[in-house]
This record gives structure tokens, C-alpha cells and sequence, in this order.
């Protein structure tokens, strides 16, 4: 396979698009076929061979046209006075005095393949490839045919020389746009996978806004991969231990044979979760991505009753039954059309709520998880009611969004919950909800 098919697939992986070894073969076949002179044969092979969604037609389709762009060293316009070039002047300076642009292109294009420039990946870097690039291309050499001009001292010579001036600006502006080009081209997976490390470890309270829909995508891969991880059918061969008793009973009808081989199944059942989640405004971001996180799970892999709870309790599971999960979420912090009052934090009567309407909802199968910051504004905080849901549950897990020197100060009464709860975490960041979320779901 050529450097430059090598090249744009890598450019397309970077975007997002997901190309096989197969297909990448594929591709490799399809250049030998038609070849780099036609754009659009070009363009509508390649297309066929490596972009199989929709989404990914429009990636390859803008990544192609950039990645196979001409448009640099546009001539010089017509009233531009030209001469030959001098005998003796390096190829650089030839070829802007001749206007060779198309050996312009070439030149640095192999320059910037021999600095490897698709290799480039933080912008910091931009500058360091630009003047590599201008080297392997011959500034030097345009530098020193442009004080020799000078030196000669003739009308003429300091013209051409006057003229090689503005070009070597020329050349830097057009390797400047080439480079940045690239590093768009190249760098666009690096730069989102910078983000989304940046983030996964952002306190969530701290998150701006104009970072929640990048915040959703997140969560939705993070969704899907464990869709697929716990939802997927074992293979046979991992079903279970070989059940030898019940093996040699079903194979007495084959004289002792083991025609029918039986497993020992383990029966898997899907987690019971109860998420009590307050949502007054200390904790709401994080009540927000971990519902989104929960529900999307919610189908296939996780039972789920959800409960919120301010200066009162209410159950919201029917939200998410009527509404899509992110529409859900928004009603469900705004409070619309839910018996809710957002006031000052209360669990002494959102815990008795709980206890008198929905203690029901606890099983020796459920997992409670109770979302919320512990602090009581100073109220009764119900620790007998807690002790009852930790005793009739299987686990109660309670995840606290501030840091661990802030409980039990001020109105906090996270250290009277403590001896209550099973688990205990700190929690207000996108990677300790994953981790959560992950250990509900351990078989």
C-alpha cells in the first residue's frame, strides 16, 4: 500500500470513521485500478471501499477534499513582472521566479512526508513543522541567493531580489495554511481524546455547559460498551462447569457415552436498582449524567425505580417510561408536573416519605443507591430509617459529591449515615460514576 492511501485512511481512523484491515486492502485494490488521475473516480472508489454509514460518507467526503486539497501557492498574479532564472540559484528560487506551482506543491508535500508532519498532534507543534518544512524545501537556499542578489549591486538583481523577498513570505504563509491544515486533518482524534480525558477527571459541578452535549456522546459510548459487554451471548464453550452427575444420568439411553453433555448454569439476573437522588442545586449536574448513565442501561441490563427528593420525596420512573431519557432528565431537575418542592434539602421528611410510601421497593434482591451531599440544613436526619433500608436491602451504596474532609462538617451528616452504608465513595466526576456503575453490574 502507497504512503499516501496509508496516509488518508490513517486521516479517517483519526476522525472517527472505523476502516478493517480488509478494507484498507480493499482500497489498495482500488488505486491500482484507477489510479490518482481522475479526482472523482478517485474519490467514489475509495468511498465505496471505506465509508459504510452515512455519517461516515460525510466524514470521508470532507476529509478527502481536504486531504487531497491543491489549493496553495496560487499564482502570482499576472501584472507580476517574471525572468528566468539565474544560472547558479537554488531550485527553490527557480521555482518562484518561474511560478512552479505545481513543483511548489510537490516540494512541500515530500518535505513534509520526509518530517513525518502526519505525526504532528498538539498545536504547540505547528510552528517546529512549519520552519522543518521550509528547511527540507530550501529556505536556506532562497536566503542565500537573495543576499547575493543584493551584494551585486545591479538595478536588475536587487529587483529579482526585491521580488524573491515577498515570495520567501509567500512560501512561509503557504507552508504556515499547509501545516495548519494538517494538523487539523491529523491531530482531530488526539484533540477529542485530550478532551474527553479532560472531561472524564472535570469535577462535574465545575462543568460548563457548552461541554454537556460532548458529556452525553461520552456517556453514550461508555452506554454501549457495556450494553454490549453484559448483555452478549456466551459462547457454548462458556456456559458453565460441566455438570458430571447430571451428564452421566441424561447419557444412560447412550450406554454411557457422553452424547449429551449438561452445564452447570449459574442463573444471571439483571441488577434491582432504587436510585434516591437529591437534586437541589449542590448536586444536580451529577444527578443529571448519572441518570443518563443509569437509564441508558436501563433496557437491556439494569432494573431501575428512581426516586428525587429536595424538600420532599416523589418516585420519577414514569418519566422515563413517557419521556426520551435526555427530555426525562430536564423535567425531572426542573421539577415540571411533579409533586416536588424545591426548597432547602430535607432528608428527614424525604426519608419518612420514602419509609411511609414506597419501603415496598426494597428487596433483599435491590441495590440502593442514594445520590446526595448528606447535608440536612440542620433537620432530624432519619438515621433509623436509613438502618431499616440497609437491613432489608442486598446492598446500599451511597456516593457523596464532595471531598472526604467536608463530611460531617457544618450541616453534613455523612458520618452519622456512614455506619449505614455498605459502600461509601466520593463521587463527582464522569469516571467515578463509570466505576460505580460498573460494579452494579459485576456478575
Amino acid at each position: 500500500m502507497d504512503r499516501v492511501l496509508e496516509d488518508f485512511i490513517s486521516t479517517l481512523r483519526g476522525s472517527g470513521v472505523r476502516i478493517s484491515l480488509s478494507e484498507s486492502l480493499d482500497a489498495a485494490h482500488a488505486v491500482q485500478l484507477v489510479g490518482y488521475d481522475e479526482r472523482r473516480l478517485l474519490k467514489d472508489s475509495l468511498a465505496a471501499a471505506l465509508a459504510k454509514s452515512a455519517p461516515e460518507k460525510e466524514i470521508f467526503s470532507d476529509c478527502f477534499d481536504r486531504f487531497f486539497s491543491f489549493d496553495f501557492f496560487p499564482e502570482y498574479p499576472e501584472d507580476t513582472p517574471r525572468r528566468e532564472a539565474a544560472e547558479g540559484m537554488s531550485s527553490l528560487s527557480r521555482m518562484l521566479l518561474e511560478g512552479d506551482q505545481a513543483g511548489l506543491i510537490t516540494t512541500m508535500r515530500e518535505a513534509a512526508r520526509t518530517e513525518n508532519l502526519n505525526a504532528i498532534q498538539f498545536y504547540t507543534q505547528k510552528s517546529l513543522y512549519v520552519m522543518r518544512i521550509l528547511d527540507r524545501m530550501g529556505l536556506n537556499g532562497l536566503d542565500r541567493d537573495i543576499r547575493e542578489l543584493f551584494l551585486s549591486g545591479s538595478p536588475s538583481s536587487s529587483a529579482t531580489a526585491a521580488r524573491l523577498e515577498e515570495a520567501r513570505d509567500y512560501v512561509y504563509d503557504n507552508v504556515r495554511a499547509y501545516v495548519e491544515d494538517q494538523y487539523r486533518l491529523f491531530s482531530g482524534s488526539e484533540a477529542d481524546k485530550m478532551l474527553e480525558t479532560y472531561l472524564r477527571n472535570t469535577k462535574l459541578s465545575n462543568l460548563e455547559q457548552r461541554y454537556y452535549q460532548q458529556m452525553q456522546h461520552i456517556i453514550q459510548r461508555l452506554v454501549k460498551k457495556l450494553n454490549d459487554l453484559h448483555s452478549r451471548r456466551k459462547k457454548p464453550s462458556r456456559r458453565g462447569q460441566l455438570d458430571f452427575k447430571q451428564t452421566l444420568r441424561d447419557n444412560i439411553a447412550y450406554q454411557g457415552f457422553l452424547f449429551d453433555p449438561k452445564w452447570k448454569k449459574i442463573k444471571i439476573e439483571r441488577p434491582d436498582v432504587v436510585a434516591i437522588c437529591d437534586i437541589s442545586r449542590s448536586v444536580s449536574r451529577l444527578v443529571r449524567f448519572l441518570l443518563l448513565f443509569l437509564y441508558g442501561l436501563n433496557k437491556e441490563i439494569i432494573h431501575i425505580r428512581s426516586f428525587i427528593f429536595c424538600s420532599n420525596l416523589t418516585e420519577v420512573t414514569h418519566v422515563f417510561d413517557a419521556y426520551p431519557v435526555d427530555e426525562a432528565v430536564a423535567r425531572i431537575q426542573a421539577g415540571t408536573d411533579l409533586p416536588i418542592l424545591l426548597a432547602r434539602t430535607d432528608y428527614d421528611r424525604s426519608f419518612r416519605d420514602f419509609k411511609d410510601q414506597y419501603m415496598d421497593a426494597v428487596t433483599h434482591k435491590t441495590t440502593v443507591l442514594i445520590l446526595g451531599d448528606a447535608r440536612n440544613n440542620y433537620n432530624d436526619p432519619q438515621t433509623r430509617i436509613l438502618k431499616i433500608i440497609s437491613e432489608r436491602c442486598k446492598k446500599l451504596i451511597w456516593l457523596n459529591p464532595e471531598t472526604k474532609p467536608f463530611w460531617g462538617t457544618g450541616d453534613s451528616e455523612m458520618k452519622r449515615y456512614t455506619p449505614y452504608c455498605h459502600v461509601l465513595k466520593e463521587c463527582n466526576t464522569l469516571n467515578h460514576l463509570e466505576r460505580v456503575v460498573q460494579s452494579l453490574l459485576k456478575k
